[in-house]
């Protein structure tokens, strides 16, 4: 039975009640501050040194980044921040800078009802490395004061400039419904008036209004072009452009980073704030705007690994190197050799091309017999030849797909590395 009249009328002014009690609730829990920092540069310097900045981007984890709120941060995922600067001239010639930021994620529920985008609060870090960003930018000289922080509010009256606020990332279109205190928050960073109040006829209609008109906000906002996508979760970002350097963390599929600089073989990402590091190329969904790398028009055509070495000997003995992995256990050792020593097209890459044949091969036929064998062993028999190992329980991650090529890389042994890595440094992991 439906119900009708007076009751009806009492129970659906007690739901709108609640709603917005609950929306006021959450946006003032993620309310940002502002931090600020005098430099005794000029404004005009510091206005041009800013534009050399990012002031929003993704975060590779909330941890360190944001404050636990009603949720804990493991909760959320695919986090987003947005600076937001405010320049003043001083009295004594320089300027003082203000930075408030706001950091987005989509929140997964048990109920999926309750899943979507929610703003955090900031705990300052991001703040602080921005503001050490344009220190950096200025020379690294000017005085510092000790950062201070007011709410959001208390923005500088005399500053005679608009805020500089860079346009918010696209978050994706498939999660869902977002949630009405976003929206209200995208709403107004979009400059969109606010959604005039019809009277509440089908809440449900009234929700379903309110994710397709947030929805078309996200899809207006402005995407950065230098992005680039990790292709496979297993990724590992690295401190230096060098198949055996440390590697920082181990990236997720679809993260994104700020693109810094590339070559043939790596692109140099931002993390956070003055972090960066170094992903493997092949490993990433480079921007559109950047170029293939193919061969010179009117070259000769590349020749395939498989056309450039070829197998001349398999056996099963103990791993000849000092590798922790494989040290004392029983390994297949397979030798490699050119098909054509002239060839100068048998490089780093292409061994490494070859390299991954040979383990896609051989990893079933060893699989079962994981207590017997320890790993494959690659020799390159040349003189610029060099030895690839790798243990089957990282092989068995590799066929899996829970690590990418440049993973697998990063838990090899190469001996010497520089062989199969012109910009590695010496040794090995």
């Amino acid at each position: 039975m439906k119900l009708r009249g007076a009751a009806f009328d009492w129970l659906l002014g007690a739901f709108v009640l609640a709603a917005v009690a609950c929306l006021g609730a959450q946006l003032g829990r993620a309310q940002s501050k502002v931090y600020e920092r005098n430099f005794s540069q000029s404004k005009a310097a510091v206005d041009k040194a800013l534009k050399n900045l990012p002031a929003s981007g993704r975060l590779p984890t909330l941890d360190g980044f944001a404050q636990a709120g009603d949720h804990p941060l493991d909760r959320y995922e695919r986090g987003y921040y947005q600076s937001t600067v405010q320049v003043s001239a001083t009295a004594s010639g320089g300027a003082i800078v203000r930075v408030s930021t706001k950091v987005t994620a989509w929140y997964s529920d048990p109920s999926a009802s309750r899943s979507g985008y929610q703003l955090l609060t900031s705990n300052g870090r991001l703040e602080a490395d921005f503001l050490d960003q344009l220190a950096e930018q200025l020379g690294g000289s000017a005085p510092v004061s000790p950062a201070a922080s007011t709410p959001e509010a208390a923005q500088p009256a005399d500053s005679g400039q608009p805020a500089i606020s860079a346009p918010m990332p696209r978050f994706p279109d498939t999660r869902g419904t977002f949630s009405s205190s976003l929206s209200q928050s995208l709403d107004r960073e979009a400059g969109s008036p606010p959604a005039q109040k019809n009277p509440v006829v089908d809440d449900t209609n009234a929700l379903q209004a309110e994710a397709a008109s947030l929805e078309e906000v996200l899809k207006n906002l402005g995407h950065p072009r230098n992005l680039v996508a990790v292709k496979k979760s297993g990724t590992p970002v690295v401190a230096t452009p060098s198949l055996t350097a440390k590697a920082l963390f181990m990236a997720s599929a679809h993260d994104e980073f700020e693109m810094l600089d590339f070559n043939a073989d790596w692109v140099h990402v931002r993390i956070s704030g003055l972090s960066r590091g170094w992903i493997w190329r092949n490993s990433l969904e480079m921007p559109d705007s950047v170029p293939d790398i193919d061969a010179p028009a009117g070259a000769a055509p590349v020749p395939t690994a498989a056309e450039l070495f070829h197998v001349v000997r398999q056996e099963t003995a103990p791993f000849p190197g000092d590798w922790t992995a494989l040290r004392g256990k029983t390994v297949k050792i397979i030798s490699v050799q050119k098909i054509d020593e002239a060839e100068k097209g048998a490089g780093p890459q292409m061994k490494l091309e070859f390299a991954k044949a040979v383990f896609d091969k051989n990893y079933e036929e060893l699989a079962p017999k994981a207590q017997e064998v320890g790993g494959i062993v690659l020799i390159f028999d040349s003189a610029d030849g060099g030895m690839i190992a790798a243990a089957l329980p990282v092989l068995a991650q590799w066929k899996a797909g829970t690590l990418s090529d440049a993973g697998l890389w990063h838990q090899c042994f190469f001996d010497p590395p520089e062989t199969f890595d012109s910009t590695a440094a010496s040794g090995s992991q």
